[in-house]
């Protein structure tokens, strides 16, 4: 897994759980931690995809 995939994942994680905390204090700020887990959650896909896609590529263009 490449590395900015897992750092957006490990931001993913934190934000649920900042959310999460901020829900149960009675904070309406969790949803701004949900929006940012999302987003996270969006980019760790595409940087996922994107290593398999040039991977595939490689394997192609080399034999």
């Amino acid at each position: 897994m490449p590395r900015l995939a897992l750092m957006a994942l490990a931001v993913c994680v934190l934000a649920v759980a900042a959310a999460v905390v901020s829900f149960v204090e009675g904070s309406f700020v969790g949803i701004v931690w949900v929006l940012l887990a999302g987003i996270s959650s969006n980019m760790a896909w595409f940087y996922v995809r994107k290593a398999k896609i040039e991977r595939e590529q490689r394997a192609a263009t080399s034999g």
